[in-house]
This record gives structure tokens, sequence and C-alpha cells, in this order.
């Protein structure tokens, strides 16, 4: 059974650090690129950092680009987020993706998400 569990998450000040984790099973992890999205009230989901799968390169949204960092550790099959310098803005509820490319097809994983909220 595949799973995708998300943690790590909650309530932090401004300026303030969070790591998220999601520890993935069932499927090929390093096989599998790995991404965070995140979702706030009333807005649509967006992608905020993506790891490869073959040479481990990353790019992030520009909004998060020098505060974000995404890991990928295929020994313990988990892909980490760290964010750091947070803003209100980065209140959401952030999900785990995985996604394997062969051909044209593609296979698709999704986490539950986790809860951040930065507020004074």
């Amino acid at each position: 059974q595949v799973q995708l569990v998300e943690s790590g998450g909650g309530l932090v000040q401004p300026g303030g650090s969070l790591r998220l984790s999601c520890a993935a099973s069932g499927f090929t992890f390093s096989s599998y690129a790995m991404s965070w999205y995140r979702q706030a009230p009333g807005k649509e989901r967006e992608l905020v950092a993506t790891i490869a799968s073959a040479n481990g390169s990353t790019n992030y949204a520009d909004s998060v680009k020098g505060r974000f960092t995404i890991l990928r550790d295929n020994a313990k099959n988990t892909v980490y987020l760290q964010l750091n310098s947070l803003k209100p803005e980065d209140s959401a509820v952030y999900f785990c993706n995985a996604v394997h490319f062969y051909g044209e097809y593609a296979t698709v994983h999704w986490g539950q998400g986790t809860q951040v909220t930065v507020s004074s």
C-alpha cells in the first residue's frame, strides 16, 4: 500500500523555522521525483519545491528561494523541507508529492498534508 505521511507542521512565529518530513512506503522511493506543494485557504495548490530522483537537482518557487531547502534521504525513504525565515504568507497546508514518469505516463502519489501556521 502506497503511503506518504507528512509531519513536522505547527505554529511558529514570523522569522522562525520548521522542518517538514514526508515518509514514503509502498513504492520505489528512489525512482520518484519528490515535491512539496502548499495550499492556503481560498487559494490554489502551488508547487513549492522539487527534488529529482536521478541527480538530486532541485527547483524552488520564487517566493521561497533562499529560505526553503528540499532534501531527500533515499536510504530512509524520506523527503524533507526545511523552512527558514518564515512569513505569515507561508501559512498553508503543505503536501508531499511523488511522481514517476515512464514514457508519456506518470504515476502520482499524494500525502494528506501538514498544517503550517506562521503567526505572532
